[in-house]
């Protein structure tokens, strides 16, 4: 197996422990990287599968450490287009705690990949060898430009056959490119024509909603209320309205803090019109992990996503019930990891889907 994702990694600023920016600036960040789409390769790559990243970005050291950091990974490189245009994008972010939530702060207009044209890529390059492609909704979202981009690299996989995943991951504060539409309908607008060539579409409450129009009947996540039923329907309309899916995938959080939430995810199979909810308990009843203390969340829909694509590319958890056991349980770990990257194996996320989640010293 070997996936190729395509989207904007970026440096990611934020302050110690769970300061605010206001406390820390003047002063020091710690710096890392991180990017829906880099987040995904990563993972892969971490768990074990073939993983290469595509982006356009600067010609600079700060390029010259992010690759250095992805083959210390694992990860591909030679798919990076390096320019002389645009600028590496940064984002901040302040970790949230108890009742106050987190916030990120972008940084990243004029980055070299949103206004580096679809032209500019070789996409025979790209595709040589590729088994899956996975993007977001978050590249088209940067521009114009990068909104071409990702629609081309959806039919230019779906021309050679390669399977195509998408994250809808809406941001509303990026979706601002064409004067005098609103976020929601500029991406609901331009997502719509990226669709119709997935083969699995992966979501939250928030995003079927606000890009399709499609919201969970009786359900407020703000106050821990889940109507199951409601998820399935969701996923059920989602399928009427793009009969090429094969896989439907929403998570579903709960958060009660910041610190502390309910975490889980339905995988709906559109062929066998069933959807598969997970964690479950003895009974086979949902029943969500309690995620305490939460050190970053940052980043769990996208150790979601690929530990999701590794499972369903893995014979012996390609099983749709065991693909989605297995992309919850890593998307959990995430909840304890510092960063973007989901920086766990393959034994470790097997390890918690199994039962094995008591933090005990592994000596």
């Amino acid at each position: 197996m070997r996936v190729v994702t395509f989207g904007e990694v970026m440096l990611r600023m934020m302050p110690t422990g769970s300061l605010r920016l206001s406390q820390s600036l003047p002063g020091s960040l710690d710096a890392t990287f991180g990017g829906a789409e880099v987040n995904v390769a990563v993972s892969i790559a971490r768990q074990g599968g073939q993983a290469a990243y595509c982006t356009a970005l600067p010609d600079n050291p700060i390029t010259d450490a992010f690759v250095a950091q992805l083959r210390a990974y694992g990860v591909d490189d030679q798919l990076i287009l390096r320019t002389d245009q645009g600028r590496f994008g940064i984002y901040f972010v302040e970790n949230g705690a108890n009742q106050r939530g987190g916030t990120v702060t972008y940084d990243r207009s004029n980055s070299s990949i949103s206004i580096t044209p679809a032209t500019s890529y070789s996409w025979d390059t790209i595709f040589a060898g590729a088994d899956w492609f996975h993007t977001t909704g978050i590249t088209p979202s940067l521009s114009r430009e990068a909104a071409e981009a990702a629609l081309v690299s959806v039919k230019e996989a779906a021309r050679r056959g390669i399977p195509v995943s998408t994250d809808l991951n809406f941001r509303k504060k990026l979706w601002n490119w064409e004067p005098g539409t609103k976020p929601a309908a500029l991406a609901r607008k331009t997502m719509e024509g990226l669709l119709p060539h997935l083969q699995v579409l992966i979501a939250n409450e928030e995003d079927a909603d606000h890009i399709l129009g499609i919201s969970a009947s009786e359900t407020n996540v703000d106050a821990g209320e889940l109507n199951l039923r409601g998820y399935e329907d969701v996923a059920q309309q989602i399928a009427q309205r793009f009969p090429n899916l094969r896989h439907v995938a929403i998570t579903l959080r709960e958060s009660l803090s910041a610190s502390h939430n309910n975490w889980g995810a339905m995988l709906y199979d559109t062929q066998k019109k069933q959807a598969h909810f997970a964690p479950t308990d003895r009974a086979g009843n949902y029943s969500p992990y309690e995620i305490r203390n939460i050190v970053d969340r940052v980043g769990a829909g996208d150790s979601f996503a690929g530990a999701l694509i590794f499972a369903m590319n893995t014979p012996e958890l390609a099983a749709t019930d065991t693909a989605l056991r297995y992309a919850v349980a890593a998307s959990c770990l995430k909840h304890s990891i510092l960063g973007d990257f989901n920086d766990v194996t393959r034994a470790e996320i097997e390890a918690l889907m199994n039962g094995g989640g008591r933090g005990r010293v592994s000596r």
